[in-house]
């Protein structure tokens, strides 16, 4: 017994069945994940190598070097970019697009690294390998209130970290702009002098009274009792308090009479953070992998509101980024254009097919749409824009199927065929045909979803929602169409066979076209090949940029720049900030001067300076500590005003710090670019390679369009190098440690011990009386302390100052330097590298044979992500020509479907320049959407043509009474997706609408070209005689 003769012998479980599904449905509703994007995995991780006062070339060669060649052996690897610096290796590990599973890698990874690790110098730290570098933190809070102090943001922040831990959906909470407490023991080397004592007898004193060391224990009776020496300072008083025995004399003094005690912070400044120009504490939040953005923002709006009311006055927490309300905000965009076009296609079917057909068609979308969200729920699959596009798509045509199903039933009732067997005969003689149309639509999605890449996990959705959709569809055509059309269709007036004058004028046109056949062909040829020049004169555009109500702006200083000054700095550009800040005008609604609307303006703005901040977005790369560099995020109130606010604050920091380079940007959609336009130089010969950086920047700074050309080395900065003579230093009693000790005390601090207040450990510094400035000739004056006594830095050692590379990058063992441009608003990253593509192939003829330069940015993301997709476009061309064959029993049919394809592009590309549109990713997927489309189509019309040549008519005939037939199912199709499309159009922002305008525009000419083209090609196939 087949389904559908089932569902109609057991027809109350049929129902009931349906209605189960459709409750299953809107509870999985209710209950699936949302996002905002589907998004990626992060296939980095990092190794941090600490390798204290050592130069970057030292670094280089000492530390970069022998983790790099070991990290060289994965199999896995994409690359590995290096960067040394003073003091510190950092390695990004990227492994290939193709792997999904990680966790093994970096295992091996880790093994690697660990073997390469005994060959490192001593006073090289342990390397630390961070695969958790993809960790997305959606929400970000920030701590803030005008007096209070970093210990007290600290602490309520640890307070608040403590119980959103609590919290369901809560994966981990990360805190940013602590800074750390220090004791710092300020001394006078001429006071310490007066006591015959030195700073490191000093150290060494005072490091021996603060411990906090086992006694061991002792038998007590039966019981065996610990012993804890009370060693450690229990207060500040103590610390001031104590006994220093003098190793010449003798003799004890207190030690408040040998230095100055004061309570601060860590100097310099530790990568501090800000809120609308207030110091702040912010509190970075990670969701569970199977959480659900929507709860974990009710859960931590509630927690906080709670947290809140236990603050005192004064003290405040603000949202940064609340990632849970953009995502319901687009998730109810979506949704609202889904039912938008849900009706509008209920309204096509009433009007077209009458109310009983049109309500059996249009009950078929939302159940469809419910059984595809419950399956989607049960895979893993959730709600974000790239599902709820997918089924926007999809919903023009589904419907495709309930049209066939609902109209051939109808007319073997009106046949005089009883509506049971009208219903089995119908769904015996069609089940095949719509599957097939359902798996040649869902096989042109096929290479999106077989994509190895990040593009194709972003959106490798579209082929798993469309799939489940159309076979949700197809389903339904034979259970649930059938069974609603025996209850409520009736036998209506017979309509008589098409008489000549029916649709005359489309068997007049039909008829001359294929009279002409070939050179209608050779005219569609010639527009094809247009299309595809004309294509060339559109903008290449991989991504817009988003519509969010927020942008990001990196401030970076000359290399070199202390963060005291960029501190400086960035207080100036907030006082400007403040200016743009919406105002309470008498009328109590915000506005901003010179502002194109109204009620806008600057919400809040959060910096981080010194380094990148949290990962609030996936396309978000944080940058590494870096004191010339600040990040900042700016909300808004509306994002039409997010061009002009950042020209304005990119003007007034041209203006006043000109020396800095501010670049604002909006927020990506899909893999993050940080440069348009990007050129990568790389080689064995670090000073050739800088020769060339100079020549490719100048070119790129002469390009019209591009702008804030910028090298990732930056320039050379200076360093003090001091040369010791091992002689002198000998005779004087001193090694390479006693300078080392003598000079980081006097000028950074000597960690003593740690001095415990309750839970926290706050670190007692010995250091010498601060210094902001220190010229060459102070420096040589600085003592070197012996057991002796001391001597001056002059009488042992040399200073100089040299320039050096801050960092030194390399990409796969080549010094690499990565050079990138910003665009001018109007231009696009296409048209940029463009113009300075054929000036690299030219002058890169006359580079040494051991450097060669690559294309990054905007172009090799596009070129991965499409060509990740378009190498699985054979595949499904594969699995299409075996569904037709499978379907025709023919190879011919196929030829003539798949050869409307291409043809199909006239439209799309047409679409596109009168909707003053772009070429981009989402555009290219709507090709491939709309090929689907077409396919199904055309297959429709060849199914016609082989049951009206089975009715005896001639081959011409058959083709214009074929065409006659499905005509009305063809164009409600087309009318239905194309209207269904109108609200992603409207709303979908210009990521959508380059699709959207692909698909309508495409979908209109592709149905001029099934009724015509179609039957043109079968007839030169064919040999159809006029």
């Amino acid at each position: 017994m087949s389904m559908t003769a089932f569902s109609l012998h057991n027809s109350r479980i049929t129902l009931l069945i349906i209605a189960v599904l459709t409750f299953l449905g809107i509870q999985a509703y209710n209950t699936i994940p949302e996002a905002y994007d589907p998004g990626f995995t992060i296939r980095n991780a990092q190794v941090i190598t600490q390798f204290p006062g050592a130069s970057p070339k030292r670094v280089e060669d000492l530390v970069t070097d022998p983790l790099e060649k070991a990290v060289l052996e994965l199999a896995e690897l994409d690359f590995v970019k290096s960067q040394s610096k003073n003091g510190v290796s950092i390695l990004t590990v990227a492994i290939k697009e193709d792997y999904s599973e990680l966790q093994p890698i970096w295992d091996k990874l880790r093994r690697k690294i660990d073997r390469a690790a005994s060959t490192l110098p001593e006073g090289v730290s342990a390397p630390v390998v961070n695969d958790e570098f993809g960790d997305v933190y959606g929400i970000v809070l920030a701590i803030h209130g005008e007096g209070f102090s970093y210990r007290e943001l600290k602490q309520t922040a640890e307070d608040l970290r403590s119980g959103l831990f609590l919290l369901d959906d809560v994966a981990k909470v990360d805190l940013h702009g602590v800074q750390q407490e220090q004791i710092k023991l300020k001394f006078d080397a001429n006071a310490l002098a007066a006591y015959d004592l030195t700073p490191n007898q000093l150290a060494d004193i005072l490091s021996k009274q603060n411990i906090v060391l086992s006694g061991g224990s002792v038998v007590f009776g039966q019981e065996r009792l610990p012993i804890e020496p009370s060693g450690n300072y229990n207060t500040p008083d103590e610390i001031k308090g104590t006994l220093v025995t003098l190793p010449s004399s003798g003799k004890t003094v207190r030690l408040d009479s040998l230095v100055t005690l004061e309570s601060g912070y860590e100097f310099p400044i530790n990568n501090p953070v800000y809120f609308n120009g207030k110091p702040s504490v912010n509190v970075a939040i990670a969701m569970v992998e199977t959480g659900n953005n929507v709860r974990l923002g009710e859960q931590v709006d509630a927690y906080v509101e709670q947290f809140t009311r236990q603050l005192p006055i004064g003290l405040e927490i603000s949202k940064v980024n609340f990632a849970p309300k953009e995502v319901k905000d687009k998730v109810d965009q979506f949704v609202s254009s889904l039912v938008q076009s849900m009706t509008v296609v209920g309204l096509v079917m009433f009007i077209f097919l009458g109310w009983r057909t049109g309500l059996i068609v249009s009950l078929l979308v939302p159940i469809s749409m419910l059984l595809t969200i419950l399956v989607m729920s049960k895979i893993g699959v959730g709600l974000d824009q790239i599902s709820l596009a997918a089924l926007i798509i999809a919903l023009g045509m589904l419907v495709d199927n309930g049209i066939v199903m609902s109209e051939n039933i109808l007319v073997r009732i009106n046949q005089g065929v009883s509506k049971n067997v009208a219903a089995i005969e119908s769904a015996n003689e069609l089940k095949l045909p719509l599957l097939t149309s359902s798996l040649t639509t869902s096989a042109a999605f096929l290479p999106i979803f077989l994509a190895k890449s990040n593009m194709g996990e972003y959106t490798g959705a579209l082929f798993v929602v469309v799939t489940i959709t159309l076979l949700a569809s197809w389903l339904l055509s034979l259970v649930m169409i059938p069974l609603l059309c025996v209850l409520l269709l009736k036998p209506t007036k017979q309509v008589k066979e098409e008489s000549p004058s029916q649709l005359a004028w489309y068997a007049k046109l039909l008829t001359r076209l294929i009279r002409f056949r070939w050179l209608t062909v050779a005219t569609m040829v010639v527009a094809t090949v247009f299309a595809f020049q004309a294509m060339k004169w559109l903008p290449n555009i991989f991504f817009p940029p988003s519509e969010r109500t927020f942008f990001k702006m990196e401030v970076t200083m000359p290399m070199g720049t202390s963060i005291e000054h960029n501190q400086a700095m960035v207080a100036d550009i907030e006082q400007f900030l403040f200016s743009l800040q919406a105002k309470e005008p008498s009328h109590g609604k915000p506005s901003v001067k010179e502002l194109d609307t109204d009620n806008q303006g600057i919400k809040n703005w959060t910096v981080y300076v010194g380094y990148g901040g949290p990962r609030y977005i996936l396309p978000h790369s944080s940058r590494t500590s870096s004191p010339e560099y600040s990040f900042w995020i700016i909300n808004t109130h509306d994002y039409r005003d997010n061009p002009e606010l950042m020209q304005r604050i990119e003007s007034y920091i041209s203006e006043n710090h000109p020396d800095a380079i501010a670049t604002t940007r909006l927020i990506e959609n899909g893999a993050a670019i940080l440069n348009p336009v990007e050129i990568r130089l790389n080689g064995l010969d670090q000073d050739k390679v800088f020769a060339i950086t100079q020549e490719v920047k100048a070119k790129l700074a002469s390009i019209d369009g591009l702008k804030d050309v910028s090298d990732d080395w930056g320039q050379k900065t200076k360093t003090i190098r001091i040369v010791i003579d091992q002689q002198k230093a000998a005779l004087a009693g001193v090694n390479n440690r006693d300078i080392a000790l003598s000079l980081q005390t006097s000028l950074v601090g000597k960690n003593l011990s740690e001095f415990r207040d309750g839970i926290l450990s706050i670190p007692i510094v010995l250091s010498n009386e601060e210094r902001e400035e220190l010229n060459v000739e102070q420096i040589l004056a600085l003592p070197i302390y012996t057991p002796a006594g001391s001597v001056t830095l002059a009488h042992i050692a040399d200073v100089d100052i040299v320039w050096q590379n801050a960092k030194i990058y390399r990409r796969n063992s080549y010094k690499s330097v990565t050079i990138g441009a910003q665009l001018e608003p109007g231009y696009t990253a296409n048209e940029g590298l463009n113009a300075i593509l054929p000036w690299l192939e030219t002058e890169s003829q006359t580079w040494p044979n051991s450097i060669f330069y690559e294309i990054g940015g905007e172009e090799e993301k596009s070129k991965k992500s499409t060509g990740s997709i378009s190498e699985n476009l054979p595949l499904a061309l594969f699995v299409i020509i075996g569904l037709l064959v499978a379907q025709f029993n023919s190879f011919r049919k196929p030829i003539i479907i798949l050869s409307t394809i291409p043809i199909a592009f006239v439209g799309v590309v047409a679409g596109l320049h009168i909707g003053n549109s772009f070429f981009g990713f989402m555009t290219f997927l709507g090709v491939i959407s709309l090929a689907g489309i077409v396919i199904n189509n055309a297959i429709v019309l060849l199914e016609q043509v082989d049951i009206e040549l089975l009715s005896g008519k001639r081959a011409i005939d058959a083709l214009i009474a074929a065409g006659k037939r499905r005509m009305k199912p063809i164009l409600l199709t087309t009318l239905t997706t194309v209207l269904g499309m109108i609200p992603l159009l409207i709303t979908g922002g210009a990521m959508w609408q380059t699709m959207a305008i692909a698909i309508i525009a495409g979908l209109i000419f592709s149905t001029l070209l099934t009724l015509i083209f179609v039957p043109v090609l079968y007839s030169i196939f064919y040999r159809v005689e006029v």
